[in-house]
């Protein structure tokens, strides 16, 4: 499917989020889908996977997940400085700005006619944290968390209780949660500790742990692994067309 793209200035509650909006080139309304990128922004490797999922019919928006803390259009580099950056960014902005960020991105879904009003998330590394946040706003219908940080070891800024995990008994729709078991960012006993919590709250989620390391969906470096990668787009697009609402 021949896609189409643009940039919408969306205003949250914490300044304007840079958005990318990737959609089907034809006329018609279609599901959504929010893509959480990773520390660094949408670099080339997030554009590509957005592209993949917008070319399957879906309305994908890509936002600048630490709007606020950078001027608009803001990319970092995958090198030590970049990480360094994105990491710092990652331990500033608290889940709470996270929260109605999400929001801010289901209301501009909500005002057009181009999406059809089903909305789902998935991201990677912190972006799969924040796609697993999203989970508990009531409007969206599914999250495909892709090997998500800081989940497990509750390092990211917010209120006390108002962490994902704890939160988890809050979420409703159904979840994938999908883990490289050679990731040093999320441990056996961390990976043990989600998976219990979410048993034990009675989530609807399927769990997935695969022999790959951290960002093995990132098609640039060497812990790509394009079979995997391949095999979870098509889990992804199934899963989202199976949480539709008619």
């Amino acid at each position: 499917m021949i896609i189409q793209h643009q940039y919408n200035d969306i205003q949250t509650k914490t300044g304007v989020m840079r958005t990318s909006v990737f959609r089907p080139a034809k006329n018609g309304s279609f599901p959504t889908v929010i893509f959480y990128s990773e520390i660094f922004q949408q670099t080339s490797p997030i554009t590509r996977s957005a592209q993949i999922l917008a070319g399957h019919g879906f309305v994908v928006l890509v936002p600048e997940i630490f709007h606020e803390l950078n001027p608009i259009g803001t990319v970092l580099a995958y090198d030590d400085a970049g990480k360094d950056k994105g990491n710092t960014d990652k331990f500033t902005k608290s889940l709470e700005d996270h929260d109605s960020d999400t929001q801010a991105m289901v209301e501009f879904v909500q005002q057009h006619n181009f999406c059809n009003g089903n909305i789902s998330v998935m991201g990677v590394c912190i972006g799969g944290h924040l796609a697993f946040r999203a989970a508990l706003n009531q409007d969206v219908s599914g999250a495909f968390c892709l090997y998500p940080t800081d989940i497990h070891s509750n390092t990211l800024p917010c209120q006390t209780g108002n962490d994902s995990l704890s939160r988890s008994r809050d979420i409703r729709c159904p979840m994938v949660l999908v883990f490289g078991k050679q990731d040093p960012h999320v441990s056996a006993e961390g990976r043990q500790l989600i998976h219990q919590t979410l048993s034990q709250n009675d989530c609807d989620f399927s769990w997935h742990e695969v022999n790959a390391q951290h960002a093995f969906m990132r098609d640039e470096g060497d812990r790509y692994d394009a079979a995997l990668a391949m095999q979870m787009y098509r889990m992804a697009i199934d899963f989202f067309h199976s949480t539709q609402h008619n």
